[in-house]
């Protein structure tokens, strides 16, 4: 099992944008990219160059804990401190949202927790994909503009008809209109705060008149 772009399964509210099979145990909702970034204590590309598993302490019956350690080559830091991080951890079985990664010195963008012993933890409910299947909006996004839109708030629409409560909010249509949350939004827009503080979303590849698509349109 790898994580991949092109394969998403949505069961019981869980989003996966990696290739994996989920068990019923592991159960989170769909986030947009920019939700995952603004959600994230960090935010990386990096190689994935090896792979272990490790013990991390014992359950309540006196049986070990297991979790898998990937070990990594930082390339970049989006968000995140001042660090070189070499690995990330994650459950050792898709049941309880742990992931699956190549290890070939395959790239991929990754967010995750940072615990209080340092070390980067993610799961399948965070945003991740191989850094090759991201689009070239969603790269330059990661540099500023998912950022400037963390006081805005996402709402995903489920079925028609859906509204915002608010003018700092930005609808996300992906799932009725595309039947997917890995659309057009999620590819290409980012919500971000304008100079009245209402939020809006924003296409920086378009054209300037087109820049901003009405938070009422779909």
């Amino acid at each position: 099992m790898t994580w991949a772009v092109n394969s998403c399964f949505v069961t019981l509210a869980i989003l996966c944008l990696w290739r994996v099979e989920v068990g019923e145990a592991c159960s989170c909702s769909p986030a947009h990219p920019q939700q995952a970034f603004c959600s994230a204590d960090v935010v990386i590309r990096a190689k994935v160059v090896g792979v272990q598993n490790v013990e991390v302490g014992n359950n309540i019956y006196g049986y070990p804990i297991t979790q898998t350690k990937y070990d990594i080559k930082q390339i970049k830091m989006f968000k995140g401190p001042n660090q070189d991080f070499d690995a990330i951890y994650t459950p050792s079985s898709s049941a309880t949202c742990g992931v699956t990664l190549e290890t070939n010195g395959k790239e991929y963008l990754i967010t995750g927790r940072l615990n209080d012993d340092g070390k980067i933890h993610v799961t399948l409910c965070q945003f991740g994909m191989p850094w090759e299947a991201l689009s070239e909006t969603q790269k330059k996004n990661l540099i500023q503009r998912y950022e400037m839109g963390c006081e805005c708030k996402i709402t995903r629409c489920t079925s028609l008809p859906c509204m915002i409560s608010g003018p700092a909010e930005c609808l996300w249509t992906d799932w009725v209109i595309e039947k997917t949350v890995d659309g057009e939004q999620a590819k290409h827009f980012a919500c971000v705060k304008r100079s009245d503080d209402s939020c809006a979303w924003y296409r920086g590849a378009a054209p300037p008149k087109k820049d901003f698509l009405d938070i009422e349109d779909p």
